[in-house]
């Protein structure tokens, strides 16, 4: 665990890095991520519905952008993150790695297994699994908002805003 200060701040708090076992039980533990990708020439970030499975990630989609992206030679990353409202205590785990079509039949019939359905209606039927290279994650306590005010705050704006 290690402790960290906000600039200013008169108390540090505490940010606990996980190790690997940690994070996997996080993600187990929600459905829903949000997948980053390289499109062309920037980045984009899409929500997926995920299942764990054996040290990977696998999702649903429809042919497209996402598909076509997520499945290129560059590298993704997902991120998995949820609060606990009444501690105010928060976590985060992304996991970046290798995303590839879900080819071969045994391996289609167990992703199929799963019981991955996709939140949003239509034809979903490709799978896709993220193999990680590397996998984080940490907890920390969620600031109040005060925490965040600045002078700035109360600047006067223009009409337009």
């Amino acid at each position: 665990m290690s402790t960290d200060r906000k600039p200013g701040a008169d108390t540090p708090y505490e940010v606990e890095n996980f190790d690997s076992h940690e994070c996997w039980r996080l993600l187990r533990s929600v459905s829903v991520g949000r997948l980053a990708v390289w499109v062309d020439d920037h980045p984009d970030i899409f929500p997926i519905n995920y299942k764990v499975d054996h040290g990977t990630l696998v999702f649903r989609t429809a042919e497209g952008t996402k598909l076509q992206s997520a499945t290129g030679d560059t590298p993704v990353a997902v991120e998995a993150d949820g609060v606990d409202s009444d501690s105010g205590i928060a976590w985060s785990v992304v996991v970046k790695g290798q995303a590839a079509p879900v080819k071969n039949p045994q391996e289609v019939l167990d992703t199929v297994g799963l019981l991955l359905f996709p939140w949003q209606a239509g034809t979903k039927e490709h799978f896709v699994r993220i193999t990680p290279d590397a996998v984080t994650g940490r907890r920390f306590k969620v600031a109040p908002p005060l925490t965040w005010w600045t002078p700035l705050d109360d600047a006067t704006r223009s009409a337009d805003e």
